[in-house]
C-alpha cells in the first residue's frame, strides 16, 4: 500500500478547492492509499496561514489535519537532509538559496519509503531516491 505524503503546494489547493486535486485525494483514498503531512509542511501552512490572519482557511486546515497524520522528523531524516544538500551542492544544482523546506520534505519521503505528491518538479526530480507524482497533471 503506498502512503503519499503531501507538499505545501497541494495541501494549499486542497485548501483552496482545486477540484483536480481533490478528485485525485478521493480516487487514491479509494483505492486504500494513507496519506502523512510531512512536518515541515505542517509548519509551512500553519505559519502562512497565521502570517495572513486566514482564520477560516486555518480553521479548514486544523480539520483536516484530524484526519491526516502529521509526521515527525528523526535523526536519519536530519542525516538524508544533510547528504541530499551535500550532493547536490556538489553537483552544482542546490535546490534554491532559501529551500531547505523542501531538502527536509525529501528527506523525510526518502526515509519513510513516502511518495511526494507536489507539483514542484523543479525541485524534486534531482533527488536521488525521492518517488513523487504531480496530480496537476494526472
Amino acid at each position: 500500500m503506498k502512503i503519499y505524503a503531501f507538499d505545501s503546494n497541494i495541501i494549499s489547493a486542497i485548501l483552496k478547492g482545486n477540484e483536480v486535486i481533490i478528485s485525485r485525494y478521493e480516487q487514491v483514498a479509494g483505492q486504500g492509499a494513507e496519506f502523512i503531512i510531512p512536518p515541515i509542511v505542517f509548519y509551512e501552512i500553519q505559519r502562512g496561514l497565521l502570517a495572513k490572519n486566514m482564520l477560516k482557511r486555518l480553521k479548514n486546515f486544523e480539520e483536516f489535519c484530524q484526519y491526516i497524520e502529521i509526521g515527525e522528523f528523526n535523526i536519519q531524516v536530519w542525516l538524508k537532509a544533510a547528504e541530499i544538500y551535500a550532493t547536490l551542492s556538489k553537483q552544482g544544482k542546490p535546490i534554491g538559496a532559501n529551500f531547505d523546506g523542501d531538502v527536509f520534505i525529501a528527506a523525510y519521503c526518502v526515509i519513510n519509503g513516502y511518495v511526494l505528491v507536489t507539483n514542484n518538479k523543479n525541485h524534486f526530480e534531482r533527488i536521488e531516491g525521492l518517488q513523487f507524482e504531480n496530480w496537476n497533471f494526472v
